[in-house]
């Protein structure tokens, strides 16, 4: 089980009702198919080795001995598989039939653990037949095979079986397995279809996933239990904390495959103090050891190159309406409660500072106050192009703000000649003057208007400690601050597209800013006049580097398993050496950069990754960062 990934699958085979060597047959040859392609757990419907739709037949005492027999020859007959299957049949115990799910693998049944929720509402009848669970310790058939709920714990994860009216019901048996360590539920189900109920199952596995903090492997009943009055539709889902991943289309038999990422979820519960493991009180969750070891697989699982960025253009769009009322809605609090109606914004004619005017022109219409009062100032410099220059005046023209331009260039040169810096020296001290020259104009400003300086760096140059200290890197509020670049573009890009209509200006000026390479433009220009100085050139890729800080932060995963998962989703786009090149320079100046992110302004938090030092992120400005370049050298 490499990085804590293993491969889980619902299974809905062809069945017949009632016919248990046929049955028996197809779950064989499933199981073999699954454990062929690196599956290491894999869950069948409800009742699958009999048919959930026999009926009055499971009261007949030949049906319950044959399910029996084709249980033990499926377990023979996938002795040399190297997977776990989860598979229903009723079972007779203690002179009662239970609906039952049997735990299988190498050849041995390892436990039985009976249904405890039993519907008998609607079209359902289960309680003609079968008994709810009320057993709280685990007890031994006549053949000695555990009797009960479990957690069955595995070598590097655990999981535990819940059979479908149990996620159904107000507190599912799941809820308590999950705070008894199950990181994989599995449910064995047969839902009949009706109109609507797909979309509401798929939502329930989804939530409970998340409530939980597990993944959730729901196999549901096919059409083969199509019979009399009820249809089935073989409805498969693999859920992780909220997320699907993968899922059956419907009225097809089959199987579905999904790579189950183990650390992240034990990331989600170390981090989720409410997630609380307890055992004091309880009277009927079990713990049974099984000696498996899941399978190392190449990864199927869908990783996205953008993990900030949603993937269809109906989510993006909600999302980027969101994230801009909730940074508009920091603002127009921070205004309020200061009884501010000035805003100051440094307009550079890039990305980030035209995504705090946004925000800023938003704030102040919920405000009700004169878009005015917002005071854009572009300062150009040395490295200033015309293209960013004329951008950043039809912005401040087209939202109706005020603007100032002042020339920064006297005043750095007059500067250089006070510390005696030589201004042919493009160096470190000549790009920085020109930055702190530019903060130092805003805040002189936001006190002569008595106004505040909106600050415009985003995440991702926090992250990297791309930001000038005391210079750009203060303001008295950053409104960018939980924005990592690769949502930058897609936020103003949004903004454009909503303004297309209204002010075709306006929206053409927006939509060249995303298109202006990202630059601090502190360097001269070519001679042309186009941007010399181009960041991702120095620092590499932002696409790269809010990718590693996603799963850095977000769930702390080693270097190791970070550079796998970025050699998976940018397959096709960056080779194995550049991926490692830009993770070690992340690693290096993310350690190196704390202190700057040790005293930043205030600044909304709108996702789950963000590095303000009073909200999700506090980090020694001087930790070593040895461990984990050595983990990533390690790959070597």
């Amino acid at each position: 089980m490499k990085d804590g990934f293993i491969r889980v699958g619902a299974a809905t085979p062809e069945l017949k009702v009632a016919d248990c060597d046929y049955n028996a047959n197809q779950i064989i040859n499933c199981a073999i198919e699954a454990s062929a392609r690196g599956c290491s757990l894999l869950v069948y419907p409800e009742l699958c080795i009999t048919g959930y739709t026999c009926n009055d037949l499971f009261l007949q005492k030949a049906l319950i001995d044959s399910a029996k027999c084709a249980l033990d020859r499926i377990a023979a007959g996938t002795a040399d598989c190297n997977i776990i299957l989860v598979l229903g049949l009723p079972y007779l115990f203690s002179g009662k039939l239970y609906n039952c799910a049997a735990v299988v693998s190498g050849g041995d049944i390892i436990g039985i653990v009976p249904k405890k929720h039993i519907p008998n509402y609607s079209e359902f009848y289960e309680m003609r037949y079968f008994v709810p669970s009320d057993i709280s310790e685990l007890q031994m058939t006549p053949d000695g095979i555990t009797f009960g709920p479990a957690v069955f714990n595995c070598n590097g994860f655990s999981f535990a079986v819940e059979i479908c009216e149990d996620l159904w019901v107000a507190s599912s048996p799941s809820a308590d397995y999950s705070l008894h360590g199950a990181e994989i539920i599995c449910n064995l189900s047969c839902s009949d279809e009706v109109i609507g109920k797909a979309r509401f199952r798929r939502d329930l596995v989804r939530i409970q996933s998340a409530k939980t903090l597990s993944a959730y492997v729901y196999a549901d009943a096919g059409i083969g239990e199509s019979t009399q009055d009820m249809v089935f539709a073989g409805h498969n889902i693999i859920a992780e904390n909220g997320s699907i991943l993968s899922e059956s289309r419907r009225f097809e038999s089959g199987m579905i495959f999904a790579d189950v990422d183990i650390e992240r979820i034990e990331s989600e519960r170390k981090r989720t103090n409410t997630f609380v493991i307890d055992t004091a009180g309880d009277d009927y969750i079990n713990s049974q050891s099984l000696d498996f070891t899941a399978s190392d697989v190449e990864l199927e699982r869908h990783i996205p190159m953008m993990p900030f960025v949603p993937e269809t253009r109906e989510d993006l769009e909600i999302r980027c309406e969101s994230i801009i009322d909730m940074q508009a809605v920091g603002l127009y609090t921070r205004l309020r409660a200061i009884g501010c109606s000035k805003a100051v914004i440094g307009l550079s004619g890039g990305l980030d500072s035209t995504l705090a005017l946004i925000v800023a022109v938003h704030a102040f219409d919920r405000l009700g106050i004169d878009r005015k009062g917002i005071i854009t100032v572009t300062m150009p410099g040395f490295g200033t192009t015309a293209r960013t220059k004329s951008n950043s005046l039809s912005l401040a023209q087209e939202y109706g703000c005020t603007l100032r331009e002042i020339d920064i260039s006297p005043a750095v040169c007059r500067h250089f000649k006070d510390i005696g810096h030589d201004s042919s020296v493009t160096d470190i001290t000549y790009e920085n003057s020109q930055a702190r020259e530019r903060t130092q104009i805003l805040m002189d400003i936001a006190n002569q208007e008595g106004g505040i300086v909106i600050g415009t760096g985003d995440l991702s140059e926090l992250a990297l400690g791309w930001a000038t200290y005391n210079g750009d890197h203060m303001s008295m509020y950053g409104v960018n601050v939980s924005i990592p670049k690769t949502l930058v573009k897609f936020l103003v890009s949004y903004e454009a597209s909503r303004t297309q209509k209204t002010n075709s200006r306006l929206s053409e000026a927006l939509v060249d800013v995303v298109d202006t390479p990202v630059s601090p433009e502190l360097l001269p220009p070519t001679e042309d006049g186009r941007i010399s100085q181009k960041t991702e050139e120095k620092v590499g890729p932002y696409e790269l580097h809010d990718f590693f800080l996603y799963y850095f932060v977000r769930f702390g995963f080693t270097p190791s398993k970070i550079y796998r998962l970025a050699l998976h989703a940018f397959d096709g786009v960056y080779d194995d050496k550049t991926i490692f090149k830009w993770e070690e320079v992340f690693i290096k100046r993310f350690f190196a950069q704390q202190f700057k992110r040790s005293c930043l302004p205030d600044g909304p938090k709108v996702g789950t990754v963000t590095l303000s030092p009073r909200g999700d992120w506090r980090m020694p400005s001087d930790a070593e960062s040895s461990l984990w370049l050595d983990n990533l050298h390690n790959l070597c």
